[in-house]
């Protein structure tokens, strides 16, 4: 069922050809000689190993069985420990990318005890490594177990051939797209036999865990939206509006029958780019496609992506875009599937903002202050659950949409609290539920005391078990409400304005 992901020797290594150098679908085994040619066409499982694992141990992070550890000159605390596991979905050979942090990281054996379970699941074109400033300190909460996944066809996890139904209509489309995720991590969540988790994802994850909770909310505890992609609806003029070069969600375009000012026009190279990206993204090619067609700049492009981290240091970029050209050169899967659940301008073919109204779990939504995703449309989520269930909303300063990077010592403090807000839920739930019990119980004895008064009838223990001790807690239950009945006459008894007897 788990495959452990340990380095492996050099005839081990699993190697991969990118497509515009082989011009064929990308294979797992095998290399051409040809690759020697360009060394950059090929990824191989040891080099993603150190990738992931440097960047983990950036983070405070110690793979388990790697020789890849954290500095401790540089860190101020331990390093926490790690298990990174393939866990095998299905016959075909499809597995998900794990990481896994239990106990607090003191080690990676599973505690007897129920404890709360943390699944944490990455945007569009990342992978587990982005959550590597968040695992420390999400792990040292006391009773709970984080796990990290790759999605099915992205990251490190399998990459099956995804076929979408884009010629079958809309609906289709997104139910096909919407499947392929949702049921891969159920599946996923039954052979890790986890009964409960608490969800967060981030951006494309925070849309998958949404349409998750919704079919499957009794496996849920928890969901935290994290700069959720998908939620608003579109505006009836978006097609209009990108094919002639005004961004979707701006008012530079002019009202109807007002004037448009030349300097405002969109030039038409700006229109050509906006209607040749609305082609390629609706027929499924994505900037990974784009990333792998570069060539020998594919790392470039890498580079200036991760660049755009100003408030990382030059090692933590060096360790993200090495981490990130590696999954990014992986072949084409389910990457292609964005297209089917999102228009050209990030808005959902399906949107969450209607769907979400009727969630029966927790929902709390994380935003950075300078999002380009709008919190507007997690307040309007709530404003259409309206009190149904419990809500929150979080706003990250000096954050971006990558708020669990850009700030993550805000974020770590704000996902810590809504783990202990589990904690305490459930707690009062117990309680709440104890005495709900309680009092009915009480009821119930006290009814069955009123029938043997006003008619003779007395259950009989012995009917029910045949163990004496068992019959004696009876008999005690039983008296209970004998004491209830004898109180409430006594009160009522009391009472001339409320009761009277009859003659």
């Amino acid at each position: 069922m788990f495959k452990k992901d340990s380095t492996p020797s050099l005839a081990d290594t699993k190697q991969f050809q990118a497509p515009w150098l082989l011009h064929t679908a990308a294979s797992r085994s095998g290399i051409l000689s040809l690759s020697k040619l360009w060394p950059w066409g090929v990824i191989d499982t040891r080099t993603q190993n150190t990738q992931e694992h440097e960047l983990l141990a950036q983070g405070g992070i110690t793979v388990v069985g790697s020789p890849i550890t954290p500095n401790t000159e540089t860190s101020a605390h331990s390093p926490v420990l790690a298990e990174i596991m393939d866990v095998d979905i299905d016959s075909h050979g499809n597995y998900i990318h794990t990481l896994v942090i239990r106990n607090g990281g003191k080690s990676v054996e599973a505690e007897a005890q129920p404890r709360h379970n943390l699944v944490m699941t990455h945007g569009y074109f990342t992978g587990v490594g982005f959550f590597y400033r968040n695992y420390y300190d999400l792990s040292q909460v006391e009773g709970w177990d984080i796990y990290s996944i790759d999605w099915l066809g992205m990251g490190r996890s399998s990459r099956p051939t995804y076929k979408g139904c884009r010629a079958e209509g809309e609906d289709k489309r997104v139910s096909h797209a919407e499947e392929f995720f949702v049921e891969s991590l159920e599946e996923w969540r039954k052979h890790m036999g986890i009964e409960k988790m608490t969800l967060c994802g981030h951006s494309f994850g925070g849309y998958m865990n949404s349409v998750y909770a919704l079919k499957y909310p009794q496996h849920v505890e928890k969901l935290v939206l994290v700069s959720p992609i998908g939620l608003p609806e579109a505006p009836p003029d978006l097609e209009e509006r990108m094919r002639n070069g005004y961004s979707p969600s701006n008012s530079d375009k002019p009202k109807d029958g007002e004037p448009l000012a030349a300097p405002n026009k969109p030039s038409m190279q700006r229109v050509m780019l906006f209607r040749t990206a609305m082609s390629l993204w609706d027929r499924n090619y994505t900037p990974q496609w784009l990333v792998r067609s570069a060539g020998p700049f594919s790392r470039r492009l890498i580079d200036w992506y991760i660049g755009r981290f100003s408030l990382l240091t030059e090692e933590q970029r060096r360790g993200m875009a090495a981490y990130s050209h590696q999954i990014a050169m992986l072949p084409e899967s389910s990457a292609s599937a964005l297209g089917d659940i999102l228009r050209p301008g990030a808005f959902a073919r399906r949107p969450l903002v209607g769907r979400l109204s009727a969630i029966t779990v927790p929902t709390t939504f994380m935003y950075g202050s300078h999002d380009w995703v709008e919190h507007t449309g997690g307040l309007e989520v709530i404003r259409r659950i309206g009190g149904r269930v419990a809500t929150h909303l979080y706003r990250v300063p000096n954050a971006g949409h990558n708020m669990h990077i850009d700030n993550p010592t805000v974020f770590n403090r704000f996902l810590v609290s809504e783990m202990k807000g589990v904690q305490v839920y459930l707690g009062e739930m117990v309680v709440g539920k104890l005495i709900h019990i309680g009092v009915d119980l009480v009821l119930l004895s006290t009814a069955l005391a009123g029938i043997r008064r006003s008619t003779g009838l007395k259950l009989k223990p012995g009917s029910l078990v045949e163990s004496k001790d068992m019959q004696s807690y009876i008999e005690r239950y039983l008296s209970l409400g004998e004491m209830a009945m004898d109180l409430a006459a006594s009160r009522m008894g009391s009472s001339s304005t409320y009761f009277t007897r009859d003659h």
